[in-house]
């Protein structure tokens, strides 16, 4: 079993710092995902770990062995691109063996043979895992995109690695491909829990959807790292916040019961907060509702979505705009109607981290 540790690496472009300072540690057998609009340094920092881009500063280790300054060929990961780069003059099994037959050029001569008899075994295993097996005689250009991505996702499991690198591999599938792809790599890593996977993604559902833990990137630098459950109901800071999950952020000012918002009070845990100091509050779409209740919150209607189970209202209250995520409604607000939407107190969380309103 091999983990990753990033130490302090940072690296840089004709000066431009593009991953600064990544100190993060990803246990034996863990599925991190790192979390990130564009820019953020994720895919730099799964690259680091590939061998494609040298550290300006840092380390890198696998299986607590320093691999910074080692080629790609000598690390024994597994690594899917974005389009998957699979040859299009090769058939599946030619492609999922590909890895398998590098790794056996470096042999020796006399161990040839036995090579040979050991990737059949591998490339049928690798198939069969990602279910494949009848495709084995195709031309990538004979196969759909989500069949191309099994295979390439098969290619990098034939070597068997101790970690497997993931670089962005749904974003070319549709929608529901995607969602079928998430199920078939959740249950891959049921099958494979000792492989270490370094899962790089912009897609929050991806990333709560797979990942046991996620670090959250942004302008180089890592944000916040967590569980799923930690980053979403207790976010570090507003980024954290509005990149994992949808989130209502309210700039309010600590009081000395709650906190104030627009020319009212709101109820709320206000442990840690100097009073009188700009903070901003979180809370989740959903847990937000319609009518009377603790914390209300009265505005107008600007904007309301149906999403089939749900409502989704967008409301302006004293300036800013409310998310409330409904249950369909039978009889729903229209735009401009006055509406008073409400949340518990235990349902909000206070972040004085990185708050940028005035």
């Amino acid at each position: 079993m091999s983990g990753i540790r990033f130490d302090s690496v940072s690296v840089a472009y004709d000066g431009n710092v593009v991953l600064d300072s990544l100190d993060l540690t990803v246990e034996p057998g863990e599925v991190m995902a790192l979390l990130g609009p564009s820019g953020s340094g994720k895919t730099t920092a799964l690259r680091a770990v590939a061998g494609f881009v040298r550290p300006a500063s840092g380390r890198v280790f696998l299986g607590g062995q320093d691999v910074t300054g080692l080629p790609p060929y000598r690390r024994g990961i597994g690594m899917v691109v974005q389009q998957y780069a699979l040859f299009p003059h090769m058939r599946v099994e030619e492609n999922v063996a590909f890895g398998l037959k590098a790794q056996r050029a470096q042999r020796a001569q006399n161990a040839a043979k036995v090579a040979k008899t050991e990737i059949r075994t591998r490339v049928a295993e690798a198939l069969e895992m990602t279910g494949m097996a009848a495709y084995a005689r195709r031309y990538p250009r004979e196969l759909s995109g989500g069949q191309q991505q099994r295979v390439a996702i098969a290619r990098a499991l034939a070597i068997r690695p101790g970690v497997l690198l993931l670089d962005e591999p749904l974003s070319a599938l549709d929608a529901r491909l995607r969602s079928g792809m998430l199920a078939e790599l959740a249950r891959l890593h049921r099958e494979l829990p000792d492989v270490t996977i370094l899962y790089v993604t912009h897609d929050q559902v991806e990333a709560l959807t797979l990942a046991d833990r996620i670090a959250v990137m942004d302008s180089a630098r890592l944000q916040a790292c967590g569980t799923p459950r930690e980053l979403y109901r207790a976010p570090a800071n507003e980024f954290t916040a509005s990149f994992v999950g949808n989130a209502n952020l309210l700039p309010v000012t600590v009081g000395s019961g709650g906190v104030v918002f627009g020319g009212g009070e709101l109820k709320v845990d206000t442990e840690g907060a100097a009073r009188g100091a700009k903070a901003t509050l979180c809370v989740r779409p959903h847990l937000v509702g319609l009518g009377e209740g603790p914390n209300r919150l009265a505005g107008t209607v600007t904007e309301i979505q149906w999403r089939g189970s749900t409502h989704r209202l967008y409301v302006e209250v004293d300036g800013h705009r409310v998310i409330a995520d409904l249950r369909e409604l039978k009889d729903p607000p229209a735009h401009g109607d006055e509406v008073t939407l409400h949340f518990s107190p235990e349902d909000a969380v206070l972040l004085t981290a990185g708050v940028t309103h005035d």
